[in-house]
């Protein structure tokens, strides 16, 4: 009886990393990285309705086609891990999202390449640290997929600004 509780409960052991806790670290990547994500799907939506520009557009709309798709993987890796994502973008984006959504024309398309220039830079600092020493699997394999994407995006906002 004693070597078959051992058994089983050895058994529970080697089950418990799937139900392990996240990392405050890998949460709070998971809440920034969504909270982000969001901000910059809503932030090319109103791209595309204030811009003048088409390169503008042109951004905005590969915007929201990668960061919807990154928004989705990641909102699928907080339900497997059992992370709360938050359902909207944190106060300084939604304070961004409101001094854009007061612009129009040439001088929103400055504002919006300005915030995207540097909203990627740290998009790619927050992935990369991810990339390389989150404690999460998932979360860490999410963010290495994702940082090409990102830089990638880096670069774009890099020569929409130097356009302006």
């Amino acid at each position: 009886m004693y070597k078959l509780s051992l058994t089983v409960s050895a058994g529970l052991l080697l089950a418990l990393p799937a139900f392990a806790d996240v990392s405050s670290a890998d949460k709070q990547f998971a809440r920034m990285a969504a909270s982000g994500g969001m901000a910059e799907v809503q932030a090319a939506q109103l791209a595309q309705q204030r811009a003048s520009s088409p390169q503008v557009r042109q951004f905005a709309s590969r915007m929201i086609t990668d960061h919807t798709a990154a928004n989705t993987d990641l909102q699928q890796i907080a339900e497997q891990e059992n992370i709360d994502l938050p359902s909207q973008p944190d106060s300084k984006d939604m304070a961004a999202m409101k001094r854009l959504s007061g612009m129009n024309g040439a001088q929103f398309d400055q504002m919006y390449a300005q915030q995207e220039l540097r909203d990627h830079q740290q998009d790619v600092a927050l992935f990369r640290k991810e990339a390389q020493s989150g404690r999460n699997q998932a979360l860490k394999e999410y963010a290495q997929k994702t940082l090409p994407t990102l830089q990638q995006h880096l670069q774009m906002a890099q020569q929409l600004n130097a356009n302006r």
